[in-house]
């Protein structure tokens, strides 16, 4: 579910004599490290002039490692959207925080093109460049959710460390966790079932735990796919329906077992 280019305009993908991007503005070069079996801590810095650089993983297990930076404007564009859903309840504040972290992987996207070859889960992409598992994502979406958070973006939720389920087992698999502070609870925000720049799901992290599915009911409630942005919130904010969902799909609704 791609919900259009608002935060990343056009993307010029530049290439290598080895067939890897070449280093775009915004983009230091890609360090390939060891591969790990936990999500690494957030590593941001936020600059004085509104820009931000972040580390991004990819590769599976953050084998690659980027620094990125996303312009003021390419931050200003964050907080417009997010500001498509500015109810106080439960619902538009669970959309806000998708609609965040969905722009920011667009921006690591516009930096990094690589990105674009993730796909959902891990049996579609395993030759790619750019591929993402769930210790990448949750490492990414922790790192995002701090970002926003810093910014003011996130009021009444904290951020949490990742969770893991069936730690010990073939489907082994992370998340990134907030908590809600209104109403005390933690809630996991997944981005592993879709690919890169998609909206993540969202469900209570007990339930996460437990193995329930975020698309089913009564989670569903909470992951819409609507057909234009604004139509996530409660109450759509009048604005002009350019930020698609549907006509730029890139990938499925990821129905497959946690890694």
């Amino acid at each position: 579910m791609r919900l259009g280019a608002s935060a990343t305009g056009a993307l010029l993908v530049l290439t290598t004599s080895w067939g890897l991007p070449a280093e775009l503005p915004g983009a230091a070069a890609e360090e390939l490290s060891a591969s790990i079996t936990r999500p690494l801590q957030p590593d941001y810095r936020i600059h004085a002039d509104g820009s931000v650089t972040l580390r991004l993983c990819f590769n599976w297990s953050c084998a690659s490692r980027q620094n990125l930076t996303f312009t003021a404007t390419d931050m200003t564009g964050v907080v417009r959207q997010m500001a498509l859903c500015s109810g106080d309840g439960l619902h538009d504040r669970l959309q806000r925080l998708r609609i965040g972290i969905w722009q920011m992987e667009d921006l690591a996207e516009k930096y990094q093109p690589l990105l674009a070859n993730d796909e959902a889960v891990n049996n579609r992409d395993q030759e790619r460049g750019g591929r993402m598992d769930c210790v990448d994502n949750a490492s990414n979406t922790t790192t995002f959710l701090h970002v926003l958070r810093d910014l003011g973006l996130l009021p009444g939720w904290s951020i949490a460390a990742p969770r893991v389920r069936n730690r010990f087992s073939m489907l082994v698999h992370w998340t990134a966790v907030v908590v809600d502070r209104q109403n005390p609870e933690s809630w996991s925000v997944d981005a592993w079932f879709r690919p890169n720049g998609h909206l993540p799901f969202v469900m209570p992290l007990a339930d996460w735990v437990s193995g329930r599915i975020a698309w089913e009911a009564p989670f569903a409630v909470w992951n819409p796919s609507p057909r234009y942005s604004n139509q996530l919130c409660v109450r759509p904010v009048p604005v002009h329906r350019t930020h698609l969902v549907e006509q730029q799909e890139r990938g499925h609704l990821g129905q497959d077992s946690a890694e």
